[in-house]
This record gives structure tokens, C-alpha cells and sequence, in this order.
């Protein structure tokens, strides 16, 4: 699927460390500021995923840092889906700071597993196959 969606905030204080630099962790929070986005832009809020039954699972994550982000950084994270499988979706993520010097600060992916609400994987419903672009097989 080639649809992209793009996030713009700033690093927020509390974001940041002693030296003003942003925390690595919260790069995996941008990347889910990113994916809830793109979900809704596909048409289907995370809430109402959940209301079908389907609770996507973070199964892996994986994020390659580039430049830092500092406190009140302009930044965007681009996102999209990578690939869907019966079971999961990878998203694809690029971090950069769009001011005040440009720059990709990080390249990301998470594959999230479909589950129920019992937290059992299960396959994905055929209308959530299609918002991603998947095959119904």
C-alpha cells in the first residue's frame, strides 16, 4: 500500500532529558501518534477496530536512530503500511525534523498481531484486511 500519512507536533519538554535531547523510547510513541493517523485516514478509528473485536498487539519493533531530537523540534513522522499477512500488519516509519535544521532522525517498523479480546491471536477480519490494503484469502 502506498498511502502515507504525515504527523507534525514539536518535542515536548517533558519529552526530553537533562540536556534537552528527546528520549529514545519516545520515538515508539511518535510511531503510534503515526499509525493512529493513518488508521483513522484509512477510514476506521483504533476505537472502532476494537469494537469489531480486533485488538492489534505491538509484536515487534525495530528502530534505526539517525539525528537527535531536541526540546520544541518541529518534527513529522511519516507512516504507512509496509505488508499485511492473515494475522499481522508492519508499518513503516520516517522521524524527521522539519525545523529547526532538517533532518531524518530515525527510521522505524512495528508488526502488530491480531488478537482478541482474550489476547489469543486471530486472523484479521476481512473488512480490516481491506482497510489495509490486504487480500482476503
Amino acid at each position: 500500500m502506498s498511502r502515507r500519512s504525515t504527523a507534525p507536533f514539536r518535542v515536548r519538554y517533558g519529552e526530553t532529558d537533562q540536556m534537552g535531547v528527546a528520549y529514545h523510547a519516545n520515538y515508539l510513541v511518535w510511531c503510534e501518534m503515526g499509525r493512529t493517523d493513518l488508521i483513522r485516514e484509512l477510514g476506521m478509528s483504533y476505537a472502532e477496530l476494537e469494537r469489531r473485536g480486533t485488538y492489534l498487539a505491538v509484536a515487534e519493533a525495530t528502530i534505526r536512530y539517525g539525528a537527535a531530537a531536541r526540546y520544541d523540534d518541529l518534527i513529522r513522522v511519516e507512516t504507512w503500511v509496509e505488508s499485511v499477512k492473515s494475522r499481522t500488519v508492519t508499518f513503516g516509519y520516517q522521524v524527521h525534523r522539519i525545523e529547526p535544521d532538517p533532518a531524518r532522525l530515525a527510521t522505524a517498523r512495528t508488526t502488530l498481531i491480531s488478537i482478541d479480546s482474550n489476547g489469543r491471536p486471530r486472523a484479521l477480519a476481512p473488512e480490516v484486511l481491506a482497510l489495509f490494503g490486504g487480500k482476503n484469502s
